[in-house]
C-alpha cells in the first residue's frame, strides 16, 4: 500500500487519505503518485460542493458515477486525492477544498506553496 518511504508535506509518514470511496491513483487509498500518474494524484482533499462545481466547469465531472470504471461520484464530505494542479486551479479561483496534509504527499510541494496548503488545512 504505502512505501514507508513516502512523506507527506509535513514530513513525516504519508497516512491513508480515504478507503471509502477508495481513493489515490492506485485505488490504495493513499495518494502516492509514480510515472503513470501524468496529472499528480497527491493532494488529500474534503471535497466540497464548490469544488465539484468548479472542476465540472473545467471539464472534469467529479460527482457523476462512472460504473464501468468502479468510480462511485463524489459527495461533499468525502475525502479524495486531487490532481496538484487542479487543486491550484481552484485555489486561484477562491473554491479550494480543505487539505489534510498529513495524508498529502510531499510531490504537492512542486506545484503548491506547504503555506497555501496550510492555510487550508482540515482542522483537528
Amino acid at each position: 500500500m504505502n512505501d514507508r518511504s513516502d512523506k507527506n508535506v509535513l514530513g513525516t509518514e504519508l497516512q491513508t487519505c480515504c478507503t471509502s470511496p477508495m481513493t489515490g491513483f492506485f485505488r490504495t487509498g493513499v495518494c502516492v503518485t509514480g510515472t503513470q500518474d501524468i496529472g499528480t494524484h497527491v493532494i488529500c482533499a474534503q471535497i466540497t460542493a464548490q469544488f465539484l462545481t468548479f472542476t465540472k466547469s473545467q471539464g472534469n465531472d467529479l460527482s457523476t458515477p462512472v460504473p464501468a470504471y468502479n468510480f462511485p461520484g463524489l459527495n461533499p464530505g468525502d475525502k479524495w486525492c486531487l490532481c496538484a494542479s487542479r487543486w491550484k486551479e481552484a485555489l486561484e479561483a477562491g473554491v479550494a477544498p480543505p487539505v489534510d496534509l498529513a495524508a498529502t504527499h510531499s510531490a504537492a510541494l512542486k506545484i503548491v506553496s506547504l503555506s497555501d496548503l496550510q492555510q487550508h488545512a482540515i482542522s483537528s
